[in-house]
């Protein structure tokens, strides 16, 4: 399954050749999952958001996307406090490689097979081609969803 991608280089404009868009079948799929019951296959989770995610899930958004090795999270996150990420995250590295570094100078590589987690304030380099499953607070999520798509509609003109 390919994922759009929700963490990716804006320059240059890479993010718009390696964006897939899926139709509304899955996002459908994954809407009836959150009023039917909290469950659902990596196969149906949604596919054509900027963040691909679920939101209502106990109050938290649980995220499972795909980002080319090479995607630096920054540019998408200048503006938030520290120029970083302000939401902690909780999850799984599927396959590939994610370098993070914290706004406290700490860094660190997350590897396939991994559990994490993420503090507030950081952002990630994709090492390897990367598939990743997370689980975050949902009113954290929807302002750091809001800010990158705002960051690359602004991209885009």
């Amino acid at each position: 399954m390919k994922s759009l991608i929700y963490f990716v280089s804006i320059l240059p404009l890479s993010i718009f050749s390696i964006c897939t868009v899926y139709g509304q079948e899955k996002s459908t799929l994954a809407s009836e999952a959150n009023h039917k019951g909290y469950h659902i296959t990596l196969e149906d989770f949604p596919s054509d958001m900027v963040i691909n995610h679920i939101e209502g899930w106990g109050g938290m958004t649980v995220a499972v996307n795909e980002m080319p090795a090479g995607s630096d999270l920054g540019p998408l996150l200048v503006g938030l406090k520290n120029n970083s990420c302000q939401v902690p995250h909780w999850g799984y590295i599927i396959k590939g490689v994610l370098k993070m570094k914290y706004d406290d100078g700490r860094e660190e590589i997350l590897n396939a097979g991994e559990l994490f987690y993420m503090p507030p304030g950081h952002v990630g380099v994709v090492e390897e081609d990367l598939k990743l499953m997370d689980f975050s607070p949902q009113k954290g999520m929807r302002k750091v969803i809001s800010h990158i798509e705002k960051m690359i509609s602004e991209s885009q003109h």
